[in-house]
């Protein structure tokens, strides 16, 4: 599969990765350059999976971003995995918890990202991080955790009226 393939079949599943990564649609596209840049200067020795690459790659620098710069918490607008229709309470709720999830540090982002959207095992996700499995189980407890602790503090006026009968 060429660069073009790539990027034309799976170019919005990446992006998509990429907001929650890093917590905006222009930061993302930025991360998603930047890990196609990378992917395009490494890919004759890039042997395999290329979306694996890219995708650590994209992983990787998103986690990086706070050591070259001063983080800053921004609010999302929306987030849809591809080819899924949503009724309005679940949509509200998803945009809720991807602005909560924007408050999170960047390795916690990481690891809640690659569990709970991409749906990797803790193995696959220490993998991807290259980190230890025992890092991702701690990383992730601590992520929700402090998803929970953000959730609760919003006023009910700014929850979502989803209560979960809807499903």
């Amino acid at each position: 599969m060429g660069l073009d393939t790539l990027v034309a079949e799976r170019g919005d599943a990446l992006l998509a990765t990429a907001v929650l990564l890093t917590g905006s649609r222009p930061a993302a596209e930025d991360l998603l350059q930047a890990g196609l840049e990378r992917l395009m200067r490494h890919w004759n020795r890039v042997r395999g999976d290329k979306e694996g690459y890219l995708r650590r790659t994209m992983y990787h620098l998103a986690v990086d971003q706070w050591r070259s710069r001063k983080r800053r918490p921004e609010v999302l607008t929306s987030v849809e995995p591809p080819g899924r229709p949503d009724g309005t309470d679940e949509l509200h709720l998803r945009q809720v918890l991807i602005q909560a999830l924007a408050t999170l540090p960047p390795r916690q982002r990481a690891v809640l990202v690659l569990r709970y959207w991409e749906q990797f095992s803790e193995a696959e996700a220490a993998e991807m991080l290259g980190c230890s499995i025992g890092t991702v189980k701690s990383t992730a407890s601590r992520g929700l955790s402090r998803l929970r602790e953000v959730m609760a503090t919003w006023a009910v006026d700014d929850a979502p009226a989803w209560n979960g009968a809807g499903r």
